[in-house]
């Protein structure tokens, strides 16, 4: 270990060290005290997640990272609380379902299910204020800072809304482990977990047929063991969110019994954003310090020395799964942007899972002024991807898509060829277009054959 390392290893850190850093994407509370009670409130409420989830998924990560594993990130851009209910949960945690059994057939590889679910509700936005008709407000950061009427009250951040968003997490959290481990996901009857529309999709006698097959492979691998393969009636699934607002991270910042370090027990992976990744900035400063797995995104034109810190910065010991690099160039761009990045990781021997995020450098505003992504940049980006990494002797070990369970009309193209004209007939998100489930299962069944150089 060099020396710049072997000093970020054993600097000082503590929750609340973030704090003395430049802190961006942060709002500004009018009631100190009121958001410092918030804080305390929830530190004293038991953990969402465990240290041993934790510590499963880092492990399982670092299979990943050696090409063994695949890791399938997904959900919504920003949740809402008025979302949290049982439909909603149960599309969202079926599509991705659905798209790792595809994944699992096409690969022949273990896939990662990792939920973009149970604290995805808060947003970076690219202005403080928006202004309406000569009247500027607060920007709306999502519902667990402010809501998203167009009015004083409304825009004002609100400390008590942090308690909202861990109630409406830990309920989320509550009925997806229900369903996970009561046979919602069990192998043997993967047919329960179709969403209605797929019935409509030119792709659905393909996914029939994947679905017979890994039915008929249980029956045969039962058949010859002469019992039944019982961990196959549930799943390991996982979930994530942007660590963007950090007094809601530290609040959920705690030492546990038997274990070394800081675990953040709001999720089982956070990850830096793209506006938050400076290397001297609070958001850096605060994920250096937890012994959770973490991902940054990275995007177009990163410096090779940006880079190199936050390597030395977020990964300063070698430490499989630790870190997963979120690239998201956009397919113009991925072409020229990856390799560079591919190659300084390597120079700099450090072991990371690379994932792509091939939705936000696709991102387009139509005629109308909608925000929207095309279906084939989306899947170019991730095709190129592959490619790269290929060439380069890494592997992409993952996929990071905003996508839904509902039947949206937010993406253009797909197997239904949605054009701009379809867009307004459910357009539903308040932030941005996310793949709807027959999308997300097209985009999974294409990114399989490619993986598995059909």
């Amino acid at each position: 270990m060099n020396a710049l390392r072997a000093a970020v290893a054993t600097l000082p850190w503590s929750p609340d060290s973030w704090q003395g850093k430049p802190a961006a994407q942060q709002p500004s509370y009018r009631d100190l005290e009121a958001l410092a009670a918030a804080v305390r409130r929830i530190g004293k409420l038991p953990p969402l997640v465990t240290s041993w989830e934790v510590e499963s998924l880092k492990q399982q990560l670092g299979e990943a990272a050696q090409g063994k594993a695949f890791l399938l990130q997904g959900g919504d851009c920003a949740e809402t609380f008025e979302a949290c209910d049982s439909t909603t949960i149960a599309n969202k945690l079926k599509v991705l379902l659905q798209m790792s059994l595809v994944l699992i057939r096409g690969t022949n590889r273990r896939v990662i299910r990792v939920g973009r679910i149970a604290g995805q509700y808060a947003k970076p936005r690219s202005a403080d204020l928006e202004t309406r008709e000569g009247v500027s407000l607060p920007a709306y950061r999502g519902d667990l800072i402010n809501r998203i009427a167009f009015t004083p009250e409304d825009r004002e951040p609100d400390p008590e809304l942090m308690l909202r968003g861990y109630e409406r997490a830990a309920l989320t959290l509550n009925f997806i482990r229900a369903l996970t481990d009561g046979g919602f996901a069990d192998l043997h009857h993967p047919e329960y977990w179709d969403l209605d529309f797929v019935d409509h999709s030119p792709l659905a006698g393909e996914y029939r047929r994947i679905v017979a097959s890994i039915s008929e492979s249980i029956q045969f691998m039962e058949t010859l063991a002469r019992r039944g393969v019982s961990e196959l009636s549930r799943v390991d699934f996982f979930v994530s969110h942007e660590g963007l607002h950090l007094p809601y991270e530290q609040a959920q910042t705690r030492r546990v019994p038997h274990r070394a370090g800081w675990y953040n027990l709001a999720c089982h992976l956070p990850w830096i954003g793209l506006r938050t990744n400076d290397p001297d900035g609070a958001h850096v400063e605060y994920f250096r310090g937890i012994a959770n797995p973490i991902g940054v995104k990275l995007g177009s034109k990163t410096p090779r020395e940006k880079l190199l810190r936050l390597l030395d910065l977020l990964l300063p010991v070698e430490e499989p799964g630790r870190l997963t690099l979120i690239h998201r160039f956009g397919h113009e761009r991925v072409a020229e942007e990856l390799p560079a990045l591919i190659e300084t990781v390597k120079a700099a021997g450090r072991g990371v899972v690379f994932c792509c995020d091939p939705m936000h450098g696709n991102t387009l505003s139509t005629a109308s002024g909608l925000k929207t992504r095309r279906f084939d940049h989306i899947l170019s980006e991730l095709e190129q991807a592959i490619d790269i990494h290929a060439a380069h002797g890494t592997h992409l070990g993952g996929v990071h898509i905003e996508l839904t369970g509902e039947n949206v009309t937010e993406c253009l193209g797909g197997a239904r060829g949605l054009r701009e004209v379809d867009l307004a007939k459910s357009y539903e998100t308040q932030v941005d277009p996310r793949l709807n489930g027959e999308q997300a299962l097209e985009l999974s069944m294409l990114v399989s054959r490619k993986l598995a150089g059909g």
